[in-house]
């Protein structure tokens, strides 16, 4: 079975979980996703059945849209809920205050990813190591906040939403907002809404030809030298600039790369339904 959808993962469960419980249920051998939530945050996971896995690094999926609680006065080393360890009474803020200090991380941001994250050390999850007490050496990154708005505050408590490049780290940005109000911070609860395009709709399959993030291209050569993966020469399609594009075979579709060494197949005859 060949099938793209968004499904949505709870809290207190990892991804690796969740898709084995949709390989059950859909009764499928061959699954993956795409962007890794860690245990701790719930909400959109890309999954695909079959083949369609191949499709995950040419899908329009930034930027990416969380919703988050942070829980001022509280220290966690996880910077959630998972580890508080102390919990301080701190004087409220003015929302004013907040929204400024908001619009002020506005832009890149350059910051450590959190221990406790579902990030790759060495072929593991950060936050893996992190629990069996091995050194977890993080290296800073930089992400691009593109919104970040309040929207509610009901002290101590500040739920946001950001809007943010592929590969940001929500509670480190909470860690961030704590610090520049001068506590600390641990997040309550952390969704993700969005991946670009894509919304949770109850696991409605989704049409793979309007869902790929990169040009259409049209072959005007026969259609069986595409089928057949034989070679193609870049006079005979419609846009001829260097680039990765996607050309229609009807019920296929193929993926390919016009380079200045001429034009190779990265992907052909991936099911489109």
């Amino acid at each position: 079975m060949n099938r793209l959808f968004v499904a949505y993962k709870p809290t207190g469960i990892s991804s690796n979980q969740l898709l084995g419980r949709l390989k059950r249920r859909y009764g499928v051998k061959k699954a993956g996703y795409s962007g890794t939530l860690d245990p701790f945050a719930k909400g959109v996971l890309i999954v695909a059945f079959g083949n369609h896995g191949r499709l995950f690094r040419f899908l329009n999926k930034a930027p990416k849209r969380y919703r988050a609680t942070l829980w001022l006065g509280a220290y966690s080393p996880t910077l959630d809920i998972e580890k508080i360890e102390t919990i301080d009474d701190v004087s409220p803020v003015s929302e004013d205050t907040i929204r400024s200090l908001f619009a002020s991380l506005i832009g890149e941001l350059t910051y450590l990813p959190p221990k406790y994250s579902a990030k790759k050390i060495d072929g593991k999850r950060a936050y893996e190591l992190a629990r069996e007490g091995k050194e977890v050496d993080m290296r800073s990154i930089t992400s691009t906040i593109y919104d970040l708005t309040l929207i509610h505050y009901c002290h101590p408590f500040i739920t946001f939403e950001a809007t943010v490049s592929e590969g940001s780290y929500i509670r480190s940005l909470g860690e961030i907002i704590a610090e520049a109000l001068g506590v600390n911070g641990a997040l309550t609860a952390l969704e993700r809404l969005n991946e670009g395009e894509f919304i949770f709709e109850n696991e409605k399959e989704l049409d793979v030809k309007s869902s790929l993030g990169i040009t259409k291209n049209r072959y005007n050569g026969r259609l069986e030298t595409v089928l057949l993966g034989q070679p193609l020469q870049r006079q005979d399609f419609d846009l001829q600039d260097d680039g990765t594009y996607w050309i229609d075979n009807g019920e296929t579709i193929s993926i390919i790369e016009i380079a200045p060494d001429g034009v190779r197949y990265i992907l052909n005859k991936v099911e489109a339904c």
